[in-house]
């Protein structure tokens, strides 16, 4: 239960628009208490009628046993063992997501249930059930991650690589299983419909892939489309709105689109897919920057919204209900963006992740390698390829066995594709980069200078304003310490998200911007460029916010970032606005593998693989180390979603009277 201050600032946040459809959807879910345990609800009988009509589309034009046959390619054998070595692992109900690692999770299943704290999550009505209450649920993703399905997917690519039966059995003994533990209406698995729009997707992949089998008999299959009409039933009535129409929406209306191209013959699936078909068209201009940026500033949901977009571009074009072309045009931006950012190396986190993803396919659910390698060959890039690599399994199950091949065919003419720098002005990121990966000398660093977030509450936002981060030849260096949590342990996600937690500066221990809630903000840091000058050795950088304005003496904080890649330094200057007295600190998080020592005074050495860096500071500056510190929270990096490590988090600080400045050069000496 949030406290009522919590109500009354997120009632704040909102229109009344928003309001009046929230009361509605209280009346509602007041209504669905009533008739729920009644059974007064589409009932089987109820959508029995026309069923039976082909599937609207193939995920996938490979058939069983397709990796066990003679003209295998030596790559799918390579991809074979690997892929049915986890598939194994999934038949006997051993999984691995977040911070656990072939976890058994029960004989039967447990679907209800937190297997990290070892919590059981309660069966009564979901409208009832408080998800963020991590005493009477258990971290909510936690008991949700298994619940969407994923890992069936893996059986579906096992199956096919293979021609075993057995992992067609392994999908089907899993889905009676959890309908039966999952009524309609009842526990946490029916409680988000984020959460029921990604199952369906992964039932659509995982049934379609196994449909040679013949192990979904009529009844069961009769058994599967109610049930997934009850999913699209349940999410059409709760598409998200307002200040909560971010990644929600968007996932909503993918797996409610996807699952209505494929059952075309379920009641309302023409009006559902036309419904669902326009607000993906709407959504990907409205949530995306011209510049192929997610408007929520976090680099996890890009890719999540990316993979919601690409399904369900896909899915629709091979059901003939292709999207337009402003649709592709904005998906191919959002690769682009992707690009960008890997110039340097692999992209740096930047807001809220919380591994999300929609498919398993192979590979890593943030594997920019993985997506570049699909953009490629869906959108004839060389370009893409070329920061790509060598093409991926996901690009083999998406598109069929044939782009494999065109892959391979796109023509990079040998140039390569290196760092330079680059704006993305209505995002408010700015690369400044130098180098080429032959030379063994790209340098890249990107800057934090855009909004918190999207919407009124800004959910997946940082207090990271003019934060940034610098990979050298690929290496992460100074860098982003991620999210770590989100329900589970609200001191260590207040850190991940605070201003301290991010390589910028902090004034009088006070946040940039004002948390109100795990997902809510008050006040926040207005920024703007001020000066934008790129150079062919990196180039200049000025920018500015208002975050520490609401003080009762006032503070502007302004910082200047110069690159210059010929003599390999970059200098930050960060400059403290004010009239009165305030403690200043500079943050530098540093990757967990460097080595950080003080080698002289106002001088620290970070080195890393055959990277080396001096950083030298002001003479009035004091400097600390912290790493792995809890009382209070500092010198740790999160990677993942409740994985976290160890790290070396440098500290300067130092009075500011009035005005003042702080200078940091950084040397990167080449060994």
């Amino acid at each position: 239960m949030q406290s009522i201050s919590w109500y009354v600032n997120r009632l704040k946040t909102m229109s009344p628009n928003e309001i009046g459809w929230r009361a509605t959807s209280l009346v509602r879910d007041c209504w669905d208490r009533i008739c729920i345990p009644l059974g007064l609800y589409p009932q089987k009988h109820h959508i029995a009628k026309g069923l039976g009509t082909p599937p609207g589309f193939s995920v996938t034009t490979i058939s069983a046993g397709a990796w066990t046959k003679s003209e295998a390619t030596s790559r799918e054998a390579a991809w074979y063992n690997s892929l049915l070595q986890k598939a194994d692992h999934i038949a006997k109900h051993r999984l691995s997501y977040f911070d656990l690692h072939e976890h058994d999770h029960g004989h039967p299943f447990k679907w209800h249930f937190d297997h990290a704290a070892e919590k059981q999550a309660p069966k009564r009505l979901a409208s009832l059930i408080d998800y963020r209450d991590f005493q009477e649920t258990g971290d909510c993703k936690l008991v949700w991650e298994p619940n969407r399905h994923h890992h069936l997917v893996v059986l579906g690519r096992a199956y096919l690589a293979s021609g075993n039966v057995k992992y067609a059995e392994a999908i089907k003994g899993q889905l009676l299983s959890w309908m039966d533990e999952n009524p309609y209406g009842y526990g946490m698995n029916w409680r988000s419909p984020m959460e029921l729009s990604i199952r369906v997707i992964n039932w659509v992949w995982a049934l379609d892939m196994i449909r040679e089998s013949r192990v979904v008999a009529r009844d069961l299959d009769d058994r599967l489309r109610h049930c997934i009409f009850l999913h699209l039933h349940d999410v059409t009535r709760k598409f998200s709105r307002g200040s909560s129409a971010n990644n929600h929406l968007i996932g909503e209306a993918a797996g409610v689109f996807i699952a209505s191209c494929y059952f075309p013959d379920l009641p309302n699936a023409t009006t559902w897919k036309k419904q669902s078909f326009d607000i993906l068209c709407r959504e990907i201009i409205t949530q995306m920057t011209c510049e192929g940026c997610h408007r929520e500033l976090a680099l996890g949901y890009h890719y999540f919204v990316l993979q919601f977009f690409l399904f369900a571009g896909i899915a629709g074009r091979q059901h003939g209900m292709d999207f337009p072309a402003v649709y592709w045009q904005a998906l191919e931006r959002m690769f682009d963006f992707l690009r960008h950012l890997a110039e340097g190396g692999k992209p740096p986190l930047y807001g809220d992740c919380d591994d999300g993803y929609v498919l398993d396919l192979g590979n890593g659910p943030h594997d920019f390698a993985t997506l570049l390698s699909i953009g490629a060959a869906l959108f004839n890039r060389p370009d893409f390829k070329w920061l790509a690599g060598e093409n991926q399994e996901p690009l083999y199950w998406l598109l069929g066995e044939n782009s494999l091949a065109e892959f391979d065919l796109l023509d990079m003419n040998d140039n390569e594709i290196h760092p330079v720098s680059h704006s993305f002005s209505e995002s408010g990121f700015y690369l400044l980069q130098h180098g080429y990966q032959k030379n063994g000398d790209r340098i890249s660093v990107l800057i934090d200078c855009g909004e918190l977030g999207f919407t009124s509450i800004a959910a997946h936002g940082h207090a990271d304003a003019l934060s940034f981060s610098l990979r050298i030849e690929g290496h992460d260096i100074l860098v982003d310490p991620g999210t770590y949590d989100y329900f589970s342990h609200p001191d260590w996600r207040n850190y991940f998200r605070s201003t301290k937690a991010h390589n910028t500066l902090e004034i009088d221990n006070e946040d940039q911007s004002v948390m109100l809630g795990p997902f809510l903000w008050g006040k926040r840091a207005a920024t703007r460029c001020l000066e934008w000058n790129p150079s062919s050795s990196g180039g200049k950088f000025v920018g500015e916010h208002d975050g520490y304005s609401r003080l009762k003496d006032p503070v502007l904080h302004r910082r200047t970032m110069e690159l210059d890649g010929t003599t390999r330094t970059l200098v930050i200057t960060d400059e403290v606005k004010a009239t009165s007295t305030h403690h200043a600190k500079v943050f530098f998080h540093c990757a967990p593998d460097c080595i950080v020592e003080e080698t002289e005074p106002q001088c620290m050495n970070i080195s890393l693989a055959d990277q080396e860096l001096l950083l030298t500071f002001d003479p009035d500056i004091k400097l600390s180390l912290f790493k792995g510190d809890e009382q209070p929270i500092s010198g740790w990096v999160s990677s993942n979603y409740h994985c976290k490590q160890q790290t070396t988090t440098i500290v300067a600080e130092r009075e500011c009277k009035g005005s003042c400045q702080i200078k940091t050069v950084i040397s990167m000496i080449e060994k």
